[in-house]
């Protein structure tokens, strides 16, 4: 794992942004540079390409948090090149001579002869986030440094459309914990349209194609910022007769999409991840979105981006199942019957947690869940860290203590929030150890179709379910029906 401190025994550091950058890359490295100065480091900020900045957002963000960022169209030899938000291989950033270079970014990771080392984390909605982790791991003092707090905080917000699509766990824990400057925030906010852009919306909204039977519709946009995509995205989607909207714009190593949707037959966030599977990254939240595809999959497929999109949503509309477990019809004679083995999970009384009556939001990999303190209701924690509710008489009639500890391996410990007070606790630090009593049972197939199960416990949102997963219904409560992933059925399921 690459640690900015590894940085420390380094001379003559140059930290690049990519040709005209935008906010999250400006504040990225301006996170990076603080960082090496704090230390006593000799470093210069960089950016290149054909023109300068000019856009008014980051001129006023420039200014306002005083980022001594330099345009440079030629550098001397350089010993350490630290390339922030952008990799050589993505041909949107000047090549400089350098002894080393290394990467810290968020798109998806390119192969070339450049990189020695680094990190690239393509989850993430943004390299300010990947950044702010990377700080506290080093105990960095962001109150010492608060145009460092508010700079991170801009880079996420505009990576992420205004925070609407945002979809890693730690990004929301960028968002809910950095304290910022909201004037300049606001400031920033209210600069962020340009004439020029919207004639770009305008433009963009005449230049469609609709699908009147799927009632959905796919917008080309000019290079633009993100949130203009999602401004796009947003009149798009009150247009009648189009209930899901894609909106896309080219980018030197790919294409940036914005999705809508307003039916909740479609998760927005989960629709984002089945056009980027494998070629990018999507996420983001129920009914807005969005996602990155890399330009050379595209390329290697022999197609062109409008075709893909068109051809992989047509895919999506008709490649799954709706159940409802309220009235669903499945046919429990033809499914096989299941034990869970005795292996230990964990899982937390969430009265432990907070008192009695606290609303709380649930923090995990696979996204938030809100759920009320109650003795009576516990929080079960899975094998690989996923999270859900299970009342007092079920856990009961399911589970029994042990005494064999549940050793958590996640890339990701799950947190509560009180929704009220803000407070935010681990998970871990009040869990306990259980095994299955062997008693109940669970009807389970694994299903040939992409799924969707809308739970008794979550009418609004699906659990999606791929082609090998297994769909379960629990044999003493049939209104119980859910997905299980098929590595975590493997794991924890026999006949």
């Amino acid at each position: 794992m690459f640690l900015l401190s590894e940085l420390l025994s380094n001379n003559g550091i140059v930290v690049q942004c990519h040709n005209i950058p935008d906010a999250d890359a400006i504040a990225s490295a301006f996170a990076v540079y603080t960082y090496l100065k704090s230390h006593g480091k000799d470093v210069k900020m960089i950016y290149s390409g054909n023109m300068e900045i000019t856009k008014s957002n980051l001129v006023e963000m420039i200014v306002s948090l005083s980022i001594p960022i330099e345009y440079a169209k030629d550098m001397p030899h350089i010993e350490t090149l630290v390339m922030v938000d952008c990799q050589y291989g993505e041909r949107n950033a000047e090549k400089f001579g350098a002894d080393t270079v290394i990467v810290i970014d968020h798109h998806v990771e390119v192969k070339n002869d450049y990189t020695t080392h680094g990190i690239v984390r393509s989850q993430l909605g943004s390299c300010a986030t990947l950044v702010w982790d990377l700080l506290n791991k080093e105990h960095f003092d962001f109150k010492q440094y608060p145009d460092v707090s508010t700079a991170l905080y801009y880079g996420l917000y505009t990576d992420t459309n205004n925070l609407e699509e945002i979809a890693h766990p730690l990004d929301k824990d960028m968002r809910d914990n950095l304290k910022f400057d909201k004037s300049i925030i606001s400031r920033l906010r209210n600069n962020n349209l340009s004439l020029a852009e919207l004639s770009i919306a305008g433009k963009a909204l005449t230049k469609h194609k609709t699908n009147h039977d799927l009632c959905y519709a796919v917008f080309h946009a000019e290079p633009c910022d993100p949130n203009i995509l999602g401004f796009i995205s947003d009149l798009a989607l009150q247009v009648s007769g189009i209930d899901v909207c894609i909106v896309y714009n080219e980018l030197p190593d790919g294409y940036k999409i914005s999705i809508r949707s307003c039916t909740r037959e479609v998760m927005a966030n989960e629709f984002a991840q089945f056009l980027a599977e494998g070629i990018g990254s999507g996420g983001g939240h129920l009914s807005k979105a969005g996602g990155f595809i890399g330009k050379q999959p595209i390329d290697d497929m022999h197609t062109t981006i409008d075709d893909y999109i068109e051809t992989r949503t047509n895919e999506y509309f008709v490649s799954y199942d709706v159940v409802n477990a309220a009235d669903h019809d499945l046919d429990l004679a033809r499914m096989t019957k299941f034990k869970k083995k005795n292996i230990p999970v964990g899982y937390v009384v969430s009265t432990d947690v907070f008192e009695e009556g606290t609303h709380m939001l649930i923090r995990t990999l696979e996204g938030d869940a809100e759920a009320e303190a109650s003795s009576g209701v516990y929080l079960m924690i899975g094998i690989l860290g996923e999270v859900y509710p299970i009342k007092i008489d079920r856990f009961n009639a399911s589970y029994i203590n042990s005494a064999e500890e549940f050793i958590p391996d996640f890339t990701y410990s799950p947190t509560v929030k009180n929704k009220l007070t803000g407070e935010t606790v681990e998970l871990l630090k009040f869990m306990r150890s259980c095994v299955s009593t062997g008693e109940v049972s669970i009807f389970a197939a694994q299903i040939e179709r992409c799924t969707k199960v809308f739970t008794s416990w979550n009418t609004e949102g699906y659990m999606y379910g791929k082609p090998g997963d297994y769909i379960a219904v629990r044999a003493d409560h049939t209104d119980d029906v859910y997905i299980i992933r098929e590595d975590i059925f493997d794991m924890t399921y026999s006949g």
